[in-house]
């Protein structure tokens, strides 16, 4: 039990309410899951709460789309959020809606003291207006050519080509996204939150520890670039929250979004008599209040929430933690690979307990990126969770039930226990600091010692004597107790196998009793826990996000190589000139053994030979490029691989896996010729 108890409340992003939560979005509620099972397995008491976001332009036109109403459409969709959130076991202790009657007591609520404290302003604005659909047009429903480098398709606040940021009235040629139609200007009268007044008050803020050092420098450059009126209004017809006193006029959805997550925890204290709304959001609270979120959203949960909070009166956050994105295999989610995998259909395939571990394994309290390499991600979990952690008590257990009346032992010699014990507080202190990889890692150094500890015991030998069966009951005894200690570690990581390894050992799994007597403790028989993964399952999981993607999509959109993989930004030809692109005959190929993807080729430039490791093997057999001419990258930097030096690259095309053609040229190219 900690010391000294603990109020917190902490919250994740609110996933938006008009599709299904994927592996990306996972990232964030595991990380925020682990943690809150960890302050409540050390005795704090804390409560993590959550919603669907479920205004805004999107679900309205979705909802239209789909020919029913909004609020069947976020309905349904946060019944699909709740299911798949209680099957990857996280442990909300409320899941609610900001389309909930508290998230529009709150926001209007906080939206009127900011008014009267002077923070709102009215100003007549002249905003895109689409004639055919009869609405005023959000940023991103406007579409044109970039006004900086004329790049075309490119939405109505920033470029995706070049990153320039510009209003919707400087596009050229705009276009509404709903209708297509050329919209006109029409003046309207709207609201700002005059975010300016607050810069002080921000800037001590966001430098006084309650951010990583990375986003407290990232919103530096906001302060330097002097920061804006916030235009809270959105013009009927739109689906959110009308404003007090302005019929027709509602609130844009990054208002009312963060205040739902006051509305959540409303709600939780509405069924929990005990709990003290004002206690947590009071601005003279001693609670604790922890935010969660992607480094997207940084700036509205850094600066416009914070300040909304402190001119309404209420407390600001004592931390907002952000994390990187997920790739898969070193690159974006892609539709088109099957890597943008849905929670469900992962699901439909794997145990939501390795994600959880492997996730837990790779994250730190830093904002970078987290790559979930599927080869990697099934011989991580195969070694650490089955071949050490569960290896642990399935090589013991048995000993335990069928020759020692299912009894531990009064174990001799706690040397080994209490080594495991002095590292409690240094995994408390990882999983405070979020630095979980790290967590993982000291809990995995233990895993090894103790599975040493019983290999060099070898407790199926010593049963099979007399003699040494007292010295097998110690063994086995001192195993499980440490397997006890591990799992009681990683309780916040893998809660289902908590709970099996609870079973099993007949006893809570509590941080309090990390240190308990286990002499004569009876346990049950040991049932299989985890098995192993498969790579066919995470290929069949790949091959179904494919299908399951193709299968959902609500409009027809735009198909083939450029919708699936854009063009890339424009290059200059002095950038293009750096390449020594040569033609290469490939006079061997063979097989990599230890490689899943990789073929090594021997090519041929006219005068010198060339090793080349490609990742083609899904897509040909040696013998079929043996004597076949293709184009190479010359002059790219060797790399050094396990299975030797790569001096060089095959070019290929298509999207990968079976799907890959390397370049042939023409009859009469030489090998070593360049390619201009």
């Amino acid at each position: 039990m900690a010391t000294t108890q603990r109020k917190i409340l902490v919250t994740s992003a609110l996933p938006y309410a008009n599709g299904p939560i994927h592996l990306g979005h996972m990232l964030e509620y595991i990380q925020t899951d682990i943690w809150s099972r960890f302050q409540k397995l050390r005795g704090h008491e804390c409560h993590y709460i959550c919603a669907d976001d479920a205004h805004g332009t999107p679900i309205m036109l979705k909802a239209q789309q789909m020919g029913i109403q909004p609020e069947e459409m976020i309905a349904k969709v946060n019944q699909e959020h709740q299911q798949d959130f209680a099957e990857f076991n996280i442990a909300f202790d409320n899941y609610h809606s900001t389309h909930s009657e508290e998230n529009r007591q709150l926001a209007s609520e906080i939206y009127l003291k900011l008014r009267d404290n002077g923070y709102i302003k009215s100003k007549t604005i002249s905003q895109l207006f689409d004639p055919e659909k009869s609405m005023f047009l959000p940023d991103r429903f406007v579409k044109g050519t970039c006004p900086k480098c004329k790049s075309e398709d490119q939405y109505g606040d920033n470029c995706d080509a070049c990153g320039a940021t510009y209003s919707p009235t400087e596009l050229i040629n705009p276009r509404s996204a709903v209708s297509g139609a050329t919209p006109v200007m029409k003046e309207t009268e709207h609201f700002f939150f005059d975010l300016p007044a607050f810069e002080t008050m921000l800037k001590e803020w966001t430098h006084s520890g309650s951010l990583q050092s990375e986003m407290a420098n990232k919103l530096d450059e906001w302060f330097e670039q002097g920061l804006q009126q916030w235009d809270i209004t959105r013009d009927a017809p739109y689906f959110g929250f009308e404003i007090p006193d302005a019929p027709g006029k509602y609130f844009y959805v990054w208002l009312d979004a963060p205040v739902g997550y006051m509305g959540s925890f409303k709600n939780l204290c509405d069924k929990r008599p005990e709990l003290n709304f004002d206690e947590f959001w009071n601005a003279d609270s001693k609670a604790e209040v922890y935010h969660f979120i992607g480094k997207d959203i940084v700036y509205f949960h850094s600066l416009f929430w914070p300040a909304m909070l402190k001119g309404a009166g209420y407390r600001q956050p004592s931390s907002v933690y952000a994390h990187g994105y997920v790739t898969v295999n070193g690159a974006k989610m892609s539709k088109s690979k099957g890597t943008f995998i849905k929670a469900r259909t992962y699901l439909d395939h794997l145990d939501p307990e390795y994600l959880r571990y492997y996730y837990a394994a790779k994250l730190s309290s830093r904002i970078d990126d987290l790559d979930l390499n599927l080869e990697d991600f099934a011989a991580r979990v195969n070694s650490d969770l089955v071949g050490k952690l569960v290896n642990l008590a399935s090589r013991t257990a048995g000993f335990i039930v069928k020759r020692f009346d299912a009894k531990l032992a009064k174990v001799e010699d706690n040397s080994l226990a209490e080594s495991f014990l002095a590292k409690q507080e240094l995994i408390a202190e990882l999983y405070e600091g979020r630095e979980y990889g790290k967590a993982m890692r000291e809990i995995m150094a233990l895993a090894d010692v103790a599975n040493a500890y019983v290999a060099d015991e070898a407790p199926w030998q010593l049963v099979k004597n007399e003699e040494t069966l007292a010295r097998a009951h110690q063994v086995c005894s001192v195993a499980l107790n440490l397997f006890r200690i591990l799992v009681t570690y990683l309780k916040p990581v893998l809660p289902r196998l908590a709970a099996d390894v609870e079973a099993f050992l007949k006893l809570e799994l509590s941080w309090s009793g990390l240190a308990m007597d286990m002499a004569d403790h009876q346990i049950n028989p040991f049932k299989p826990m985890m098995q192993r993964i498969e790579l066919d399952k995470v290929s069949a999981m790949v091959e179904a996000s494919k299908e399951s993607l193709q299968a959902t999509e609500d409009t027809p959109k735009a198909s083939g190589p450029l919708a699936d993989d854009p063009i890339s930004p424009t290059i200059e030809f002095d950038d293009f000139a750096k390449l020594d692109l040569r033609i290469a005959l490939i006079k061997k190929a063979e097989h990599v053994p230890e490689a899943n993807k990789l073929l090594k080729l021997q090519l041929d430039l006219g005068g010198e030979t060339r090793q080349v490791f490609a990742g083609i093997k899904s897509a040909y057999a040696p013998e079929d490029l043996e004597g076949k001419l293709t184009v190479m990258v010359a002059n790219l930097a060797p790399r050094k691989m396990r299975f030797g030096l790569s001096e060089g690259m095959v070019l290929a095309a298509g999207p990968g896996g079976k799907d890959l053609w390397i370049l042939e040229p023409h009859e009469g190219a030489q090998p070593g010729m360049r390619v201009k």
